[in-house]
């Protein structure tokens, strides 16, 4: 089958591999859909490590091929969509609602649960990015990553939300519990910052600001619902006016620049919440105040997969795309073969795309 390999810090190409069978509690996908997500090209570019070689993709959705010994909840011809942690159920953080921070996803990383690997190259083993490894034609994934889905969604779509949507989304709905009627500001307009538009919209904020560097995405950001736009340059001073001088309720940094988080705090009223989003890199900092966080009353939120059990909120996402609430289609604005990698991330830098899909035949 077919794969995108990282063979090294910015080394990586379309790679003929191979797929073990799965084992006990896990399954095989048969991929329709991967969303390219900065978060692959974090794992190409070294701002997320992960030891080489290895097999990247971690949005994704499929069909079920196969499944192993012990899986009952999921049969062959299931529609899925991938969840990049696992949702083990019974550790510290599943028994208290928080499936986002599953401890099975640190067991084996970069490589299944069982801590082997299922892809090879010839007689080599490959890692996989979030036991899943989902830029490929298939993958064999953990059956605690997969959420079955009705079959009528189309799963390019559905994607989406293994990853940007859920996160971004969640951010606004889980983390920061946007209420109604408030002001929003997201600092970042790319996949994820276009979610958190459409999650401040659908939870009602009166006004949602859209901030980034290109025109391209304050146009995207108004078609999923930003009331107001504004270049980065421009922004604190633009969220001061509209808001009297003090501050957006809700501040959301989506793309992870440390300077870009010191923004959004500024710009977040006292007794407001600052919700960081964007993954920074493990060097970059960003600097709070000690006297004026005290007096200000400031929340300042870390939001990982937007707070999302998946079980829970995948379905949730769907429902809301079916009732005409979330944009997932309109959200997928090229599509690319699995040859066509390289120029996906090329247009993901080049910021052409809200996302970009690989399709597979």
């Amino acid at each position: 089958m077919k794969a995108v390999v990282v063979d090294a810090l910015n080394e990586f190409s379309v790679q003929e591999v191979s797929l073990d069978p799965p084992k006990a509690g896990e399954v095989m996908v048969d991929i329709k859909a991967t969303g390219v997500c900065r978060s692959d090209l974090s794992i190409i570019n070294g701002k997320i490590p992960l030891e080489l070689p290895a097999v990247i993709g971690h949005e994704g959705a499929g069909i079920i091929k196969e499944v192993g010994t012990g899986v009952e909840h999921l049969q062959v011809g299931d529609h899925v969509v991938l969840s990049f942690i696992p949702n083990c159920g019974h550790c510290f953080y599943c028994e208290r609602g928080q499936a986002n921070l599953c401890s099975s996803k640190d067991q084996a990383y970069g490589f299944m649960l069982d801590g082997t690997t299922r892809v090879k190259r010839g007689n080599e083993d490959l890692r996989v990015m979030t036991q899943l490894g989902c830029m490929a034609e298939r993958c064999i994934a953990p059956a605690i990553s997969c959420i079955k889905i009705d079959e009528e969604i189309p799963l390019a779509s559905a994607a989406l939300v293994g990853c940007g949507v859920m996160t971004g989304v969640g951010a606004v709905m889980n983390t920061a519990q946007v209420e109604a009627g408030s002001t929003v500001a997201v600092f970042g307009c790319g996949g994820i910052g276009l979610s958190i538009v459409q999650g401040a919209r659908i939870a009602g904020a009166r006004q949602v600001i859209a901030i980034d560097t290109l025109d391209t995405k304050l146009e995207m950001a108004q078609k999923f619902g930003a009331t107001h736009t504004v270049k980065g340059e421009q922004a604190q001073q633009f969220i001061l006016e509209l808001t009297e001088q003090r501050g957006a309720d809700y501040c959301f940094e989506a793309v992870g620049i440390g300077a870009l988080m010191q923004a959004a705090e500024a710009a977040t009223r006292p007794g407001g919440t600052c919700t960081v989003v964007g993954v920074g890199g493990l060097e970059d900092q960003f600097v709070l105040n000690p006297f004026t966080l005290p007096i200000f009353g400031k929340s300042i939120l870390g939001s990982m997969y937007g707070g999302c059990n998946p079980k829970r909120d995948f379905p949730r996402l769907l429902d809301f795309y079916r009732e005409g609430k979330l944009d997932l289609d309109g959200m997928i604005t090229n599509t690319y073969s699995i040859d066509q990698a390289p120029q996906a991330f090329a247009d993901l830098e080049a910021g052409v795309n809200a996302r970009g899909v690989i399709l597979y035949d």
